[in-house]
């Protein structure tokens, strides 16, 4: 018997600001069976995570406005109750410093765009095999 508000599907948090990527990941993430989240920016992500941490992942952009998807990351791992939750970023920022600086934030996985759905797929997968 399922509870009222227990999800059916494992959940994925989407924050991007871009629709058109946006919409894309969220199609990519609803082919693989994954029941999707969005928010449109980091601080919308953030108030998702005060009342809701279900969640088998979590793929942030990394320059959203109000909060880039960094300092997301980085106010998860203030707080234990978001620690569990994997992240991929992914970006189109140039700088080959990003992946270092995500990863020391607490990203499990960094994507650059453009990215193909293939690529995103086995990341996906890679992102939900991880520990939490």
């Amino acid at each position: 018997m399922q509870l009222l508000n227990e999800p059916t599907k494992p959940r994925i948090l989407v924050a991007d600001d871009d629709p058109v990527i946006r919409h894309l990941v969220c199609s990519i993430v609803k082919s693989e069976g994954y029941e999707v989240v969005v928010a449109e920016d980091g601080r919308q992500a953030l108030r998702i995570l005060q009342t809701d941490t279900n969640f088998k992942g979590a793929i942030f952009d990394m320059m959203m406005p109000h909060i880039q998807g960094i300092d997301v990351i980085r106010h998860m791992q203030t707080e234990k109750r978001f620690m569990k939750i994997p992240v991929m970023m992914i970006t189109s920022e140039q700088d080959f410093h990003l992946a270092g600086k995500t990863f020391a934030a607490g990203a499990v996985l960094f994507l650059q765009k453009p990215f193909t759905h293939a690529q995103l797929k086995i990341m996906l997968h890679t992102l939900v095999s991880q520990k939490n």
